[in-house]
């Protein structure tokens, strides 16, 4: 699925004999944390695992809300956005030993905690996590 902007601004800038075109695209799109959850045994989205966020301040971890993956494996709003989406440290906890136990998987994995940075509050950040009975991966998507 295509993460296309709701609005896109276009500014041409005239210089001489040369025009330069520049596309900006609105902060509301640009600005937020998402995720989402692919459970690789069945090819599918992890449906119904549940996320919780943490921010770090002074070492200590800080709750900030918790979350469940829709049908296409994907919170329905994005983890963070706005005046909240702020620079530092940050923790999900992706809750996937309970999703695994519900849905033919293993006891391996319990919580799979993926710290994070977000350095750019200028940027989209979207931290994926790929699934499985025994392992897991990230990466930072877009």
């Amino acid at each position: 699925m295509l993460d296309i902007p709701r609005c896109v601004h276009i500014f041409i800038e005239f210089s001489n004999k040369d025009a330069h075109i520049r596309l900006n695209q609105t902060k509301d799109h640009m600005t937020k944390l998402t995720t989402h959850v692919l459970d690789t045994m069945t090819g599918k989205p992890a449906a119904g695992l549940r996320i919780d966020l943490y921010r770090f301040e002074g070492g200590e971890a800080q709750f900030l809300s918790s979350h469940k993956t829709n049908d296409d494996g994907r919170v329905d709003s994005p983890l963070l956005q706005d005046a909240d989406f702020a620079a530092g440290s940050y923790r999900l906890d992706f809750h996937a030993g309970d999703y695994l136990a519900d849905n033919g998987g293993s006891d391996f994995l319990d919580i799979i905690p993926i710290r994070f940075m977000i350095a750019d509050q200028e940027r989209h950040y979207h931290v994926p996590l790929l699934l499985s009975a025994y392992g897991y991966s990230t990466y930072r998507g877009s």
